[in-house]
């Protein structure tokens, strides 16, 4: 069953007033004359997820720099948005609302890299749709943003009738699905607790795990988690414990009070050797998360190629890697850096194939000749095709991890039947 989601609403409908007197006069970022095209990157770089959009925006500044500076005949220059508060220590919708005005005024801005949180996605959307500005995410993965889940979507997120957006990973449809096929038929579990953070994300993920745990014949006892920083949710862990739950599945994002999560879960129902539990790639890159000894045994999935699989598979990915941390003495902090980079890889292609203006960089990837991504140049080391009607790529990638002695290993792809 598809659930509404009520998450953003009132700072998109806000966004998309302000879009109809949105300024074009800040082209303080580029070169005189406007021959520096910016791409902005837009990610929460306060809170918990500041390593990750640290190492994603290094991913991007690398890869950029790889290239020369250039994508094609065009220099260009990268503009970091920051879409989180310190206050709320995650991304923010008036935050996300006030970006998607800031990425419209910049005239010489011709893409956008980004969201991290589908949330924030949602918001700043219609207003670059509007505007005819391309918007590429390596991250967000809620299924609305590009194919049909709940009411008037994805329709309403494009009021211009014309996409202008794409992602580099596979939706949670399809995570969804392959999380609840590991702990139905492999982990042998009949009875989820399955918890979601009432957010776009989190909400979508868990619609998915749920219909294919049902369709499979086994039971769900759906709840929400408490969000707000130190709450407590021994409460809700008592109530799974009473119904006879035997594995629990974190719908959200690790930003969303998860440390206490993790260790009321552990408190209430033991650790992951006596009571199991499975999270998302919304818990994947935390530090804080590797460090708890409740997350240790914790199932995890994530949308594509994980950092560790890039780096064994070795080639033109994993010497990517390996300049990476030449240049910053460090590796990557999550996966989803890395696809940063191949977020900004489209990007570049299309940069390179345009005319120069937001309108051709825009039908670069929507019309005309497809924007691949080779294996072989990809830094992800994936390839793949956008779909010029939806968005989304032509290939997916699953690949199942553990936490194992403060490391987010593989173990091997899923297979989604």
């Amino acid at each position: 069953m598809i659930k509404p989601i009520k998450i953003g609403a009132l700072a998109l409908a806000g966004a998309l007033a302000l879009a109809a007197c949105s300024g074009g006069d800040d082209a303080s970022d580029s070169a005189a004359g406007g021959e520096v095209l910016i791409v902005g990157t837009d990610l929460p770089i306060q809170g918990a997820s500041a390593d990750a959009s640290k190492s994603t925006n290094e991913v991007v500044a690398l890869v950029l720099e790889q290239a020369g500076g250039k994508a094609g005949d065009y220099s260009v220059a990268i503009k970091e948005y920051d879409d989180s508060t310190a206050a709320k220590g995650a991304w923010d919708d008036a935050a996300c609302a006030k970006n998607a005005q800031d990425h419209v005024a910049n005239t010489n801005e011709v893409a956008i890299m980004g969201t991290y949180n589908s949330g924030c996605a949602k918001i700043i959307i219609p207003v670059a749709n509007e505007a005819g500005l391309l918007m590429v995410s390596h991250a967000n993965t809620y299924p609305g943003l590009t194919i049909e889940w709940d009411a008037g979507e994805p329709a309403l997120y494009y009021p211009s009738g014309a996409r202008n957006y794409a992602r580099v990973i596979a939706h949670d449809g399809f995570q969804g699905t392959a999380a609840a096929q590991y702990m139905y038929n492999e982990l042998g579990k009949r009875t989820l607790a399955l918890l979601d953070d009432t957010q776009a994300y989190g909400i979508g993920l868990a619609d998915a795990v749920e219909a294919e745990f049902t369709k499979l014949g086994g039971t769900v006892l759906r709840s929400g988690w408490d969000i707000k920083a130190g709450s407590i949710n021994t409460s809700t862990f008592e109530k799974v414990k009473g119904q006879g739950a035997d594995i629990v599945y974190y719908a959200g994002i690790f930003d969303n009070n998860g440390v206490q999560l993790v260790k009321d879960k552990t408190a209430v129902l033991g650790d992951n050797t006596v009571f199991p539990s499975m999270a998302p790639d919304g818990f994947s890159g935390y530090p804080v998360l590797r460090e708890m000894p409740e997350a240790e045994g914790l199932w995890m999935t994530f949308a594509g190629k994980s950092l560790d699989g890039i780096k064994k598979g070795g080639g033109p990915a994993a010497a990517f890697i390996e300049a990476y941390v030449t240049k910053y003495g460090y590796e990557p902090n999550s996966s989803y850096a890395v696809y940063g980079g191949v977020a900004m890889q489209v990007i570049m292609k299309a940069i390179a194939a345009s005319d120069g203006t937001r309108a051709g960089v825009l039908a670069a990837v929507f019309s005309g000749e497809q924007i691949c991504i080779s294996a072989e140049e990809s830094v992800s080391g994936m390839g793949f095709c956008i779909n010029q009607e939806t968005g989304d790529v032509d290939t997916v990638t699953m690949t199942l991890q553990q936490m194992t002695g403060g490391v987010e290993t593989d173990i091997r792809a899923i297979e989604i039947k």
